[in-house]
């Protein structure tokens, strides 16, 4: 992750630069993209017709509803600097009696937003409402939720205020600390700043800092701890501090006895209030960090689809994610949730045809403005996967960068005896089928060559380490799609003909072969593998792959992987995005479990036994327990 603030300013800077003419750099692995005059363009090779590229600037973007309020003598004063934007603040007090998990508790009044502006009355706070003590120390932390007129819940703030009236919002950690990269011997805490500053974290009296940093965005690591074991840390920065506690992972192949959970797919859903906040089911996505936490999960791994998505805006595509992250910040303080990203976490470059999508590809330049590149300075992610798909037998010119970077949306991490292995299946990714020959592109699921290279040698030295007994791998895209998508995934209706197309030419693999090269490497190649996690579709659904498994089209002429033993593809979409029924598939009947509740997998780690329960966050119902390992 780096600083927003530069990359919001790149993107004013950019806009400039293009209302003078600038060139832009349009990667060779496109097709049919022109610049002409100001302005990008995508000219439909059959019919000549040009298609502007789409330019939007919602009102519902972070930089617009973040903004810092200003002190009054009875309170704050919001400026959303928007004449025509009403609706309402409600705010509250963060309690001064120490809570593990904090968030506000909402006061009885709110606060009208008319013609871009608000004001809130701290000191109707007083008296028995001052549960934050401000009134005696002249300090407190406010929470504010800004809604619509429409009832839509934009965005959860916080802010620290000084005094007793008149008030002044201060620094504040807007967004964290959030523990990242869990070892044995340490992890990196990240949070957000509102202020430039230069903060510290104090372990066991030992001081952590970055010498060179005063920014907005903060990556401390901790290092020199002991294995398996519980610390207390305490971020200070400016004149405030705030302490929290995580546990290093033991030592890897220790063989202690632990849990992880597992979800995906919490993108906005029907019913309003906090199942849409703002691109988020923040209702069913707060229950499951509750009942990880609950569970003493020591991690949460997350694959996809965390927000709505798909978004040409950088500001709202922002603001989404910041509204994922500050629905499970407080369980964040003390576990780490580990992120991949899914195809709702697309952002594009859209052109206008006068079709209802219009004609979209993975936004560019790619080291500024991809989904990757927003996906990896959101999210704090071990930086060991593939670097990019430059250098494939594909790549129309190897002096130049023709594609984004893998960082931080595909690799590795290790905990104890088990390895998880996380994928990016919507890389490089254009998100119409029809589309990808006429721009070029990779269709959704689709693991293309280099990074399958890397998974194959990334697995062959896991299956190699005596210290690991289990291998996870995780994507959001089923191998076998059960429930709603049928007619994608690595299936697209049994269709082989499917596959990225880069500089106006199909790659030598379909989606069948690629699905079939993935599945050798996972259960013939590497024994140690134990269940392929994904999401997508909307519910739980447990199948066993073998080889008699169904794999292939009626005339299927392509060569056949043949399967040496079983694997358990569990996938579970269900974190609050709209369920999906069960479809008819040629291997339906493998399916072992199958349900719509909501459910959080948690996986009971004990030596070379693995048991998994799957329960429903939202009623506790239990929906199935199973042992997964012989």
């Amino acid at each position: 992750m780096k600083n927003s603030f530069t990359l919001v300013l790149f993107l004013l800077l950019s806009g400039s630069l293009l209302s003078q003419n600038a060139e832009i750099k349009i990667p060779a692995s496109y097709s049919n993209i022109i610049q002409k005059g100001e302005r990008l363009y995508f000219k439909n090779p059959v019919t000549g017709r040009m298609a502007p590229q789409k330019v939007t600037r919602p009102f519902e973007q972070i930089q617009n509803l973040s903004v810092m309020p200003t002190g009054t003598k009875t309170g704050i004063a919001f400026d959303f600097k928007n004449s025509s934007f009403t609706g309402t603040i409600y705010y509250g007090l963060f309690s001064s009696q120490q809570q593990k998990y904090a968030y506000p508790v909402y006061f009885k009044k709110s606060a009208v937003i008319k013609n871009g502006k608000a004001v809130i009355n701290l000191k109707q706070t007083a008296g028995r409402y001052d549960i934050a003590g401000w009134e005696e120390t002249g300090q407190m932390k406010l929470g504010y939720r800004i809604v619509n007129t429409q009832g839509v819940i934009l965005y959860d703030g916080k802010i620290n205020i000084k005094g007793k009236g008149p008030f002044v919002p201060d620094l504040t950690i807007t967004e964290g600390p959030l523990v990242n990269i869990l070892s044995e011997n340490g992890a990196v805490i990240s949070f957000e700043t509102n202020k430039l500053c230069q903060p510290d974290i104090v372990v066991n009296g030992k001081k952590y800092k970055n010498p060179l940093e005063t920014g907005l965005h903060h990556e401390i690591k901790l290092s020199g701890l002991e294995a398996d074991r519980s610390y207390r840390y305490t971020v200070h920065y400016g004149d405030y501090s705030e302490t929290y506690s995580f546990k290093t992972a033991p030592k890897e192949g220790s063989r202690t006895a632990f849990t992880f959970a597992y979800a995906s797919d919490s993108r906005k859903a029907n019913g309003d209030g906090e199942r849409n906040i703002y691109g988020v089911n923040a209702y069913i996505l707060k229950r499951m960090a509750v009942l990880a936490a609950k569970e003493k999960a020591v991690f949460m791994q997350f694959t996809g689809d965390l927000i709505n998505g798909y978004s040409s805006s950088i500001g709202q595509q922002r603001l989404e994610y910041a509204n994922w992250k500050n629905t499970v910040e407080p369980y964040w303080h003390y576990m780490p949730f580990v992120i991949g990203p899914g195809n709702h976490e697309a952002f594009l470059k859209v052109f206008d045809n006068g079709s209802h999508y219009g004609v979209s590809v993975d936004n560019f330049p790619f080291d500024k403005v991809s989904a990757e590149k927003v996906f990896a300075d959101e999210f704090v992610n071990p930086e060991n996967g593939p670097d990019t798909e430059d250098g494939a037998y594909y790549d129309p010119d190897r002096k130049t960068t023709d594609f984004p970077s893998y960082k931080e949306t595909a690799y590795y991490y290790v905990y104890d005896n088990i390895a998880m292995v996380v994928l990016n299946s919507n890389y490089w990714y254009t998100p119409s089928i029809r589309q990808i020959p006429l721009t070029g592109g990779n269709p959704h699921a689709y693991i293309m060559d280099n990074q399958l290279k890397w998974l194959k040698n990334t697995l062959s030295e896991l299956q190699d380490d005596n210290r690991i007994d289990h291998i996870f791998v995780t994507l959001h895209t089923p191998a076998f799609p059960n429930a709603g998508h049928g007619g994608d995934d690595m299936w697209y209706h049994g269709n082989n003909k499917i596959r990225p197309w880069v500089d106006g030419k199909p790659v030598k693999k379909g989606i069948i072969e690629r699905r079939d090269q993935f599945l050798n490497l996972l259960i013939n190649r590497n024994p140690k593998v134990l269940a392929l996690l994904c999401g997508d579709e909307h519910n739980y659904t447990r199948m066993l792959i073998n080889n008699n498994t169904p794999r292939y089209p009626k005339g299927y002429k392509k060569p056949e992987v043949k399967l040496i033993r079983g694997l358990w593809q569990i996938t579970n979409g269900s974190a609050g995005a709209p369920y999906y029924g069960l479809q008819k598939m040629p291997w339906t009947h493998f399916v072992k479990k199958y349900t719509t509740q909501h459910a959080l997998m948690l996986f009971d780690v004990d030596g070379k036994k693995v048991t998994l329960r799957v329960i429903n966050p939202d009623t506790f119902e239990k929906i199935e327990t199973v042992v997964l390992t012989k």
